[in-house]
């Protein structure tokens, strides 16, 4: 059994850190997911510069995968066109270096489990280490599948970022909190990602690690616990962003995000 680690330190967690400074200022993080390749994989450079032009605070990049099975219609999509068009985990690090090289915004990586072992987990972790990234999101590793393996991203300097599901039980959701590094990904609702007109007022407050919410329609409010908003299926379903609404201390609009088993 591998040991349990400690929570999410901002002294540690370059992602903590950034979201400890925004609570800090009183702002929330606006987070926008895309899919790396999507619609072509010569304009993905482009898209992730003007998200971090306009001002993104932390960004999301897909990993497309042949089976996304929580995802929904529009980022189903947006993989299976990226994939066409012979994007692959390799090229996704390859185009976060890329990236990395002209701009300093946060990436963290979003991904179905098996491009990753298909890959080589050490390996991995050692790319896009190297790529440039400050996290990864694994949709299908829920707290507890494979010890050994959720170690192994937890001691990288990778953060683990962990999801909270509205139907997760309150004690597994403290563990999950206590657990995840970098923010909690909260899925404000059940189903499969993309855009609907409603959102559960409620709001996992089960630590102080960062809370960013998913799952909902980008013109809802987020409730004033939540230290970001995550946007995904508006984002892949156009081929550039063209403006982007600013984090303040009013509540922010929430967006769609990934989903897992928690």
């Amino acid at each position: 059994m591998a040991s349990v680690l400690a929570t999410t330190s901002s002294e540690t967690d370059p992602l903590a850190r950034h979201f400890a400074a925004w609570r800090a200022s009183g702002r929330r993080a606006l987070v926008p997911y895309v899919t790396a390749g999507f619609p072509t994989p010569a304009v993905t450079g482009e898209v992730l510069g003007r998200l971090a032009e306009v001002g993104a605070d932390v960004i999301e990049l897909g990993v497309p995968f042949s089976d996304p099975l929580a995802d929904g219609p529009t980022i189903q999509r947006s993989s299976h066109r990226a994939i066409e068009q012979g994007v692959s985990l390799a090229w996704t690090l390859d185009a976060l270096a890329g990236f990395r090289a002209r701009h300093t915004t946060p990436v963290v990586l979003f991904t179905y489990l098996n491009p990753v072992l298909a890959y080589g987990v050490e390996r991995f972790v050692e790319d896009a280490v190297a790529a440039g990234a400050e996290g990864v999101l694994l949709t299908d590793l829920p707290l507890g599948s494979d010890p050994g393996l959720e170690e192994t991203f937890e001691r990288s300097p990778l953060a683990l970022v962990r999801l909270v599901a509205p139907t997760t039980a309150r004690e597994r959701a403290l563990e999950i909190a206590r657990r995840s590094q970098g923010f909690v990904y909260y899925i404000s609702r059940t189903g499969v990602t993309g855009a609907r007109k409603t959102l559960r007022e409620s709001l996992v407050q089960a630590s102080e690690t960062p809370c960013s919410i998913a799952w909902c329609d980008e013109r809802w409010m987020v409730g004033p616990s939540a230290s970001g908003s995550l946007n995904g299926t508006p984002s892949s379903m156009t081929s550039a962003p063209t403006s982007a609404s600013r984090p303040s201390t009013s509540p922010v609009t929430a967006g769609v995000g990934k989903p897992a088993v928690t």
